[in-house]
């Protein structure tokens, strides 16, 4: 660890997952009990199919494991994090998730210490079931409180109310040390004294990890129909990113390092598993819509319940596989790079792509080192604090076009 002149930032050079050789899996539960009006994944509100997604999922798990010689994306390193994401994990009972943590470690090799996360909404977190999943395999949750104040959460048309927000995590911070907690900023009408209440409110609990997201407005979701309608106004940019600087100051000053563009987390708190898809670690999706990836393709499942279902049930991977081209792998490594701690190392681009990727860098980024967005440390490229809410379209203008 070192302290940087450049606005005081603090970087972790190693890497938090120890050993670049493991792998992860991301298992999707596609279910949730009401639809968020911001939100544009997959999940289905009728658990209709519950019982037999859940087989789905442990027969995927059991298919992807088989080391034939035409199996898509195939990993054999050692499983470090297992993740339940979706849609809404917690929707499951805990024998479900016990089940698929089972079968994870009867058809593949993890490691003694694994991280398995569960997403969870607070309707969900009963005292009975945070017990229960405090008694099981799962050492981490990640809670998806997103405002604590009732208006936001209608506007977002979340299924729990601020009440069972502050309940949940009075509970589960007596049963778990690995806590993080989502927050959503740049909600319309949200001004800079509500943002901070609802940081100070997060403080309060001493969860270890915040993941904080810009309100973003996604094509064919309500939010997008209410705006077009005049309904709610659109989220304005400059708030969001005065909402940003202010999370980043306070959540520094209370001893959280901001490791990536949306993450903060405490000395020893990373998300393994999301800190796995920025360091381009291995990882297998389990489920539909969910994605995989190792190291030179990329595959993704088909986003449709019944086709999933019936489709594992006749033995088959309802999978489509992308092979990276350079340039690909390149612009993969741009984006995740400035959007860490870790940053863009100069002689791993040169040693992996090539000098005229090098010098194409170089060239592109002149103009934000002097703009003072991004900055070059010990050979790594790094965006400055006032370029990290930028970073995603500054690495945009890095990428090149496929020269192949």
């Amino acid at each position: 660890m070192f302290n940087s002149e450049q606005n005081n930032i603090v970087f972790y050079n190693s890497s938090p997952l120890g050993r670049l050789g493991g792998a992860g899996i991301y298992i999707h539960i596609p279910f949730c009990k009401q639809a968020c009006h911001y939100c544009d994944f997959h999940f289905s509100t009728s658990l209709k199919k519950k019982d037999e997604m859940v087989q789905a999922l442990a027969k995927e798990i059991q298919l992807r494991s088989k080391p034939i010689t035409h199996h898509p994306l195939p990993i054999t390193e050692p499983i470090e994090t297992i993740y339940f994401g979706g849609g809404t994990p917690s929707i499951l009972e805990i024998s479900d998730l016990k089940f698929l943590i089972d079968e994870v470690y009867r058809n593949y090799k993890v490691v003694s210490a694994p991280e398995i996360t569960v997403e969870a909404n607070p309707d969900d977190l009963s005292y009975d079931t945070i017990r229960q999943l405090a008694n099981s395999p799962v050492n981490r949750l990640s809670i998806g409180i997103q405002s604590f104040f009732e208006d936001d959460l209608k506007l977002m048309n979340r299924a729990h109310n601020v009440e069972e927000a502050k309940k949940c995590l009075e509970i589960a911070t007596k049963h778990f040390n690995n806590i993080s907690i989502d927050l959503i900023y740049g909600i319309p009408n949200m001004s800079n004294e509500k943002w901070l209440q609802n940081i100070e409110t997060a403080l309060s609990f001493n969860v270890p990890h915040i993941s904080s997201y810009a309100l973003t407005v996604e094509p064919k979701t309500a939010l997008h129909s209410f705006i077009q309608k005049g309904i709610i106004p659109p989220p304005d940019d400059e708030v969001a990113q005065e909402h940003f600087q202010n999370l980043v100051d306070k959540l520094s000053e209370n001893g959280f390092i901001h490791y990536e563009l949306s993450n903060f987390g405490k000395e020893n708190y990373f998300s393994k598993n999301n800190s796995s898809y920025w360091l381009g670690k291995k990882y297998i999706g389990i489920g539909p819509s969910a994605h995989s990836y190792d190291g030179k393709n990329r595959g993704w499942n088909v986003s449709n319940n019944a086709l999933y279902i019936k489709s594992i049930q006749e033995n088959k991977l309802p999978i489509e596989i992308e092979t990276l081209t350079k340039t690909d792998r390149y612009n993969e490594y741009i984006m995740t790079g400035l959007r860490t701690i870790w940053g863009v190392s100069l002689d791993r681009i040169e040693e992996e792509f090539g000098k005229t990727y090098l010098d194409y860098l170089n060239q592109q980024a002149t103009k934000f080192i002097e703009d003072h967005l991004l900055f070059v440390d010990e050979n790594i490229l790094r965006t400055t604090k006032n370029g990290k809410f930028l970073c995603d379209g500054i690495a945009s203008d890095l990428f090149l076009l496929n020269l192949e």
